[in-house]
């Protein structure tokens, strides 16, 4: 192995650990002041300072997901893609809640007490619906994507090149940070759960050759569908 691959692959490492720690102090730090929105908060900051970080680098975000869609056909290939990801989400999240319902984890199927206090009173509030909907398509459906998939998924497939199950590390490591990501107002069952759909993300946007338009796409989609029944309380 070359010197100036060793390199790349510390200077990788190093980058994923540095913006990992920043986002989570500082969303330690908003906590006090906003804690509903300190994570999405956070995490925008953290994509503005990684976008101005990699353009020093040389870097951009057409190697890590934002992949041009020249011409009808590209972007009509997202409807395949989108609902191929859906499949694979909901039977992932179906199988979640069959397992732990079979291994007896009560916890499994009872809402956690901190996902209506995060979102706070939505049914009927249009000002605030339209608030989460606008953190849904910003930080959550681009956000989430770009970092957690498109940067972390990519460079720890540079930081670990070479190493046994390196790209299942790559996927694995990140749906365990965004499991626990969502851990603070969701619980035990939150990280088990986002974990589970980072893990379907993390694949699918290999298995798309580092496309993360249709998971992006479809994350604000299922955001938008779970914010909007809330505020028309349907059951």
């Amino acid at each position: 192995m070359t010197k100036m691959v060793k390199s790349e692959k510390l200077i990788a490492l190093i980058e994923v650990i540095g913006f990992v720690a920043f986002a989570l102090i500082l969303k330690r730090v908003m906590d006090p002041f906003f804690w509903r929105f300190s994570g999405p908060a956070s995490l925008v900051i953290t994509i503005i300072l990684l976008t101005i970080y990699m353009k020093f680098r040389q870097l951009n975000w057409l190697e890590m997901g934002l992949l041009p869609l020249p011409g009808l056909k590209a972007k009509l290939l997202l409807i395949p893609q989108v609902l191929l990801t859906a499949t694979a989400f909901a039977t992932a999240v179906a199988a979640v809640f069959i397992g732990g319902k079979m291994l007896g984890l009560e916890f499994m199927s009872e809402v956690p007490a901190g996902v209506e206090e995060r979102w706070g009173d939505i049914k009927g509030n249009l000002p605030n619906y339209l608030l989460w909907l606008v953190i849904v398509w910003t930080a959550a459906a681009f956000g989430e994507e770009m970092f957690f998939r498109g940067f972390l998924i990519t460079r720890l497939q540079t930081a670990f090149k070479g190493l046994p199950l390196a790209t299942v590390l790559a996927v694995l490591l990140p749906a365990l940070l965004f499991g626990y990501g969502h851990m603070y107002y969701q619980g035990l069952r939150g990280l088990i759960v986002t974990g589970t759909i980072a893990l379907v993300f993390g694949t699918m946007f290999l298995v798309f050759k580092r496309n993360l338009w249709p998971i992006i796409l479809l994350h604000g989609l299922i955001d938008t569908l779970t914010f909007t029944a809330l505020y028309m309380d349907w059951e």
